[in-house]
């Protein structure tokens, strides 16, 4: 099976790409049977040859994704663009604990937010929110202290 895709070219950090014609399975930067044009995505300029475009299209080639956006612009292609989904890297562990760790602290609630919450209820309720906040505040000031004095080895 024919794919039209992009193949890169440049140098790193000022990639540029090839609009050619290959085999689905060969490797990305391996031989191909026809160069249809150009893009630069830093400057967003690309030329495609229009003709040999739409003769691969009319033997049964497949345009990636990105290359139908391209055709489409050209006019080679009419019709809408379609979506681009760009992948995102793998979260390692120690990110995802440091992630949870960060949204458990956002998600706490602080004795202002507290205390301003609980204005709506009974002055026995305002009075236990306040010293629970109290009590957390003082295990707070604890785990500090403790953490300033150097162990002793």
């Amino acid at each position: 099976m024919l794919v039209i895709r992009l193949k890169p070219v440049g140098r790193k950090h000022q990639i540029s790409f090839r609009i050619v014609v290959t085999e689905k399975r060969s490797k990305l930067n391996g031989p191909y049977r026809e160069d249809l044009g150009f893009y630069n995505p830093a400057s967003d300029k690309f030329a495609v040859n229009a003709e040999r475009a739409k003769y691969w299209l009319g033997v049964g080639a497949q345009p990636s994704d990105t290359v139908y956006n391209i055709f489409v612009s050209a006019g080679v292609i009419e019709g809408p663009k379609k979506i681009v989904k760009i992948k995102k890297a793998k979260k390692s562990k120690e990110r995802e604990n440091i992630q949870a760790t960060a949204d458990a602290a956002a998600s706490n609630v602080s004795p202002t937010e507290d205390a301003t919450a609980t204005s709506n209820n009974s002055p026995a309720e305002a009075d236990a929110a306040a010293s629970n906040s109290s009590s957390t505040e003082a295990v707070k000031e604890e785990e500090v202290a403790e953490a300033e004095t150097p162990a002793a080895e």
